[in-house]
């Protein structure tokens, strides 16, 4: 075992003089350090509020800047707009969830809701609001459709749209039954009762179950007396639907009130339906499809011959609870296409709008659809006091009775005489005074006043054919060369696209037959148009017909504007082909 020692390692001691001389050169540098530490922790507490207050900036910019694209957003014409709105919500609320994050770590400052969504919500609320009454005015009229369908509309308005609900609708309207209803109510016996309208041999041979619907067999009273299987108490239930679906096929006050009320229900669920699904439901289904035949319905009846304030004023009611001023007016504008008095009906609505931009229009329409063209007889004098009584606002009467005393489609005696009889009718004051100022004005004055209406129309972008009937009535009225000239130079001062189409649609009666001054007029117009004065005018046609030609070679209209000016001059016609490169 080998011997081992120990080392010890020693530090020289350092001295008194030496330690207190470090001493205070170590105290120095400490306090310095301290100093620079309280420094930089003002200025991280300096940077940081800085860094707050830009945050927060950033945020309050960010909700105002959203704030002015909602309402900017809320004026443009499209459809979706709560959408594209509730979207850029959604937005500025994930961006005020990250700058609280980068801050205090909790969102202080939420952005006032837009008006638009606020009304959103207020009219979906109102909706809501108004199904149960509603549902209860339904079922005191004693609908035959099942109690607790209708009220479960109640508390899930959903339940409407399902399959189930939409056969029972249906077979309501049509005075039919569903077969799972009979079955479920009545059991199989009841089902002799019944003819079968689903299933047929060649076309249905076999239908879903649940699709089949039922309606009562025309002795269904005498075949229920004969038999005796079936319960007494399922003959009084059966017996009483069975009376319940006549009364509500009827033509009596109660059947109608019955369906009306039945209407303003369904009117109501569809508009919730759309406000809650805006993001699938098509605007132009509901507002252009659905709900003018629901308010066509609620005001009108197949025998019905007049108008009622009654039940305009619950149309009014309903349309209320639409949001857009757009929307409402594509309801009201789709009214009467059948024509009748439910196209008066849509004017009726139109001119009691509080807004309406396009009143003029309106009014002119409306004249024409209350005095039929030659060699129809002009309508009775009650008959139309009656329809102008039913628009609220005393200025517009009046103004529709100008219309009327204005109209081409009576001589001037004829439209004075009937628009002073109704003017006398509904008590309105002050037309004796417009015929006589009217009956000073020299031709002149006549002719350009005339054509100033004309042209007001081209410039609202009145539909062509509207344009064109009023051209129309004005050169039968007034048939020379001055009108014809006037005629040409409204035109050519308008859009070549709207000259175009007016242009197409001049020929043309209301009832498919030809105009029997078309050919002169258009003649007329086709000369000047290749004539050299009007180079420019022809330039800017010849560019709108290559347009249409290059957008799409089968166009209507092209073709139509250049079949017209063959009709008139051949020639003219190949020139105008070679120009646009029509193929021979």
């Amino acid at each position: 075992m080998s011997d081992t020692s120990t080392v010890f390692l020693s530090k020289a001691v350092v001295s008194v003089e030496e330690v207190q001389r470090d001493w205070m050169d170590l105290k120095t540098r400490v306090g310095q350090l301290e100093g620079e530490r309280a420094l930089l922790e003002r200025e991280n507490k300096t940077l940081r509020l800085l860094l707050e207050r830009v945050v927060e900036h950033r945020q309050r910019s960010h909700s105002e800047l959203i704030l002015l694209l909602t309402g900017l957003v809320s004026k443009l014409p499209i459809n979706d707009v709560g959408v594209v709105v509730s979207k850029l919500v959604e937005h500025n609320a994930n961006v005020a969830e990250v700058c609280a994050a980068l801050s205090r770590g909790s969102v202080e400052a939420s952005l006032p809701q837009p008006t638009v969504l606020k009304n959103l919500e207020q009219a979906k609320r109102d909706l809501f609001e108004a199904i149960k009454p509603a549902v209860d005015e339904l079922i005191q009229t004693d609908p035959p459709l099942e109690i607790a369908m209708l009220r479960g509309l109640i508390t899930s308005p959903k339940s409407f749209f399902t399959p189930a609900a939409i056969r029972a609708n249906r077979c309501f309207v049509k005075g039919q039954v569903t077969k799972e209803r009979v079955l479920r109510e009545f059991g199989e016996d009841a089902l002799q009762f019944f003819n079968d309208l689903t299933t047929d041999a060649k076309l249905n041979p076999r239908p879903k179950q649940e699709e089949i619907v039922l309606a009562f067999k025309p002795d269904f009273e005498a075949l229920l007396s004969q038999n005796a299987t079936l319960a007494a108490a399922k003959k009084q239930e059966l017996t009483a639907l069975f009376h319940r679906i006549q009364k509500s096929r009827a033509t009596t006050d109660a059947a109608r009130a019955q369906k009306n009320a039945f209407q303003r229900l369904t009117f109501e669920l569809e508009l919730l339906n759309y406000y809650e699904n805006q993001a699938t439901e098509a605007p132009d289904v509901i507002f252009a499809s659905r709900l003018p035949v629901l308010i066509e319905q609620l005001v009108l009846v197949p025998s019905q011959e007049t108008l009622d304030l009654k039940w305009i004023t619950q149309a009014e009611s309903l349309l209320a609870f639409i949001i857009s001023h757009d929307h409402r007016l594509m309801v009201i504008n789709n009214i009467g296409k059948s024509g009748g008095l439910s196209r008066m009906l849509k004017f009726v609505l139109r001119l009691r709008v509080e807004k309406l931009t396009d009143e003029n229009e309106v009014i002119h329409e409306f004249v024409r659809a209350i005095i039929p063209p030659a060699p129809q007889k002009p309508p009775a004098t009650k008959s139309v006091a009656d329809i102008l009584k039913l628009i609220a606002q005393e200025v517009r009467q009046k103004l529709v009775i100008r219309g009327i005393m204005g109209c081409d489609r009576l001589k001037r005696e004829e439209a004075e005489a009937l628009g002073r009889a109704i003017g006398a009718e509904m008590g309105v004051k002050g037309l004796e005074e417009e015929v006589r100022a009217k009956s000073h004005l020299s031709p002149e004055v006549e002719r350009e006043l005339a054509w100033d209406k004309i042209k007001e129309l081209i410039l609202q972008r009145a539909d062509p054919s509207i344009v064109a009937a009023v051209i129309r009535d004005r050169l039968h009225a007034k048939y020379d060369s001055d009108e014809v000239k006037q005629s040409w130079i409204t035109l050519v001062e308008s859009e070549p696209i709207a000259f175009i189409r007016t242009f197409c649609q001049l020929p043309y009666l209301a009832d498919g037959r030809t105009d029997p001054i078309a050919r002169a007029v258009l003649e007329t117009y086709v000369t000047r148009l290749t004539h050299d004065k009007y180079a420019s005018t022809y330039a800017k046609v010849l560019s709108s017909l290559k347009n249409m030609f290059k957008a799409k070679a089968d166009s209507p209209t092209l073709l139509n504007f250049i079949a017209l000016v063959k009709w008139v001059d051949a020639e003219s016609a190949n020139r105008l082909s070679r120009d646009i490169g029509l193929p021979h």
